[in-house]
């Protein structure tokens, strides 16, 4: 490419093959360094003795943490940042007119997708995949946690954090010196076709990203690709019909070493074409106890010996959370870990941050934060709201993500939401999204496919407010005593529940 061309830059490029290992890199510096999925990668890169710097627009906790491991950050991105580097990474939150991408470029530098560093990562390694349109976060964390608690001390590049005991935060990210490696294969662009695992868990095929893969059937065909590339099992739920027809393409080699696992007992469902089945039995929660009961009846080809009914007792509510338990024990068992040891550890679980996390709280009102941001995880996250709180009346704060995702889904959305008695919608967090490209999606888009779903004597229980400060101080004045308020969402909704806690503590003294 001449210096001349515009620059492309394409995350699906894979950039190294399965020789290379990370003392390959050279300098690396990550452009973001303090996002998520990245700052988890410097990390690895970095106790992998590899020199590591990066850039950012603001200082954060994952900053913060790079700084004191000894990783040089700068804030604002500018072309001398790269001026030492070998190797450049971004993600697809980056553009390519960004002036470290076009320094690097006229440098004539190697410039990555972070999908190749985690790539690069994996060779080596017992590596654990986990993609899917719901449940990546959670299940991985899970796993993680039950492989921390075995001993085996793995990697782990999970985007977000880890709910810890008393309240504390995990970082999703740990360089171990085990030969596991857990992560989430990001989907959404395409990126994860660099993988190739030893284990690859697909928690959920519903259609997502289609801006990305235009249609349902590429989309599905992109997981049947991922599953061909695992080395050892494929882990799949097929409780979603999406799940079941990844699995049914999939072809019969691909079969032979794929683990399915549902809610719908075996002799209930088709010809599984040599997939052994994981079948989740009693699910259940006994109101107020904040335990999720379920049984998992795990086969011969995860034991590696006898069939084993296994108990397990979960502290993350919902039959949403059992199938991320089903997934995450199955994988630990395939590893070596022992179904007993494993679902023992899946119990001491507390959560990804983020999953409903409870907030605190004030004169009898909880407040619940949740990552959910598709129709479906709302309506899981609802219905585990019900089971965990039967008597109370759940109260929804929902910012929508993604302009072009609230228009594509605002009846869903509708419906789901549709499943708590209060709701209030906020402004759309765009993320790479400009309001200018979608003028007639607002808040008001999904209240009004809501009209007709609850019969007149629910009263008004949607409505639009832009402003999501007002909003939570509108949804404390008139939160009573036993509700519970949920902040809904994958922006900075998360922000507004230290506004609901001291709304809620005013509101309280106020009325004393």
């Amino acid at each position: 490419m001449s210096q001349d061309q515009p620059i492309v830059l394409d995350p699906t490029y894979a950039s190294f093959d399965a020789a290379a290992r990370p003392a390959d890199l050279g300098a690396t510096h990550f452009i973001g360094i303090g996002g998520a999925g990245m700052s988890v990668l410097a990390e690895m890169l970095h106790a992998e003795g590899v020199a590591v710097d990066g850039s950012d627009r603001a200082h954060s906790a994952k900053t913060d943490r790079l700084e004191t491991l000894g990783i040089t950050v700068e804030f604002g991105q500018r072309a001398e940042n790269v001026a030492q580097a070998e190797t450049v990474v971004y993600s697809s939150a980056i553009k390519p007119d960004n002036p470290e991408i076009v320094a690097a470029h006229a440098a004539g530098k190697r410039i990555v997708h972070r999908s190749d560093i985690l790539a690069l990562l994996m060779n080596g390694k017992r590596a654990v995949t986990v993609a899917g349109a719901h449940g990546k976060t959670t299940t991985s964390s899970m796993l993680s946690h039950i492989l921390v608690n075995a001993g085996a001390d793995p990697s782990y590049a999970i985007g977000g954090f880890i709910q810890g005991p008393d309240g504390t935060t995990l970082d999703g990210g740990h360089a171990g010196k085990g030969d596991i490696l857990v992560a989430e294969a990001d989907e959404s662009d395409g990126s994860f076709a660099k993988y190739h695992p030893t284990i690859a868990i697909i928690t959920n095929c519903e259609a997502d990203h289609l801006d990305h893969y235009g249609d349902e059937a590429h989309y599905r065909a992109a997981f049947v690709a991922h599953a061909g590339r695992a080395t050892g099992h494929v882990i799949i739920s097929i409780d979603d019909p999406d799940g079941l027809a990844v699995l049914e393409a999939m072809p019969a080699d691909v079969k032979s070493h794929t683990v399915a696992y549902g809610t719908t007992a075996r002799e209930s469902l088709p010809d599984l074409g040599g997939a052994a089945y994981v079948w989740i039995a009693s699910e259940s929660e006994t109101a107020g106890s904040g335990i999720e009961q379920l049984t998992l009846h795990l086969p011969a080809a995860v034991t590696a010996g006898e069939p084993v009914s296994q108990s397990v007792a979960l502290k993350v509510p919902g039959v949403h959370n059992a199938r991320n338990a089903a997934a995450a024990i199955s994988a630990a068992v395939l590893l070596g870990v022992s179904p007993a040891d494993a679902a023992k550890a899946a119990g001491t679980f507390l959560g990804a941050a983020r999953r409903f996390q409870v907030r605190g709280t004030v004169k009898q009102v909880t407040v619940v934060d949740d990552y959910a941001h598709h129709p479906t995880e709302i309506a899981a996250l609802l219905d585990a709201a019900r089971r965990r709180y039967p008597d109370s009346t759940i109260r929804v704060i929902f910012q929508p993500h993604l302009f072009s995702r609230t228009k594509f889904f605002a009846h869903q959305f509708a419906e789901s939401l549709a499943k708590a008695d209060d709701v209030i919608i906020t402004g759309i967090f765009p993320a790479r999204e400009k309001q200018t490209d979608f003028p007639d999606i607002s808040p008001s888009t999904i209240v009004d496919a809501a009209a007709g779903l609850k019969d007149a004597s629910a009263g008004t229980w949607i409505q639009p407010v832009e402003d999501m400060c007002l909003a939570a101080k509108m949804m404390a004045m008139r939160a009573h005593h036993g509700d519970v308020i949920f902040t809904v969402g994958a922006g900075d909704i998360t922000d507004m529940d230290q506004v609901l806690l001291t709304a809620l503590e005013a509101h309280r003294e106020s009325c004393e």
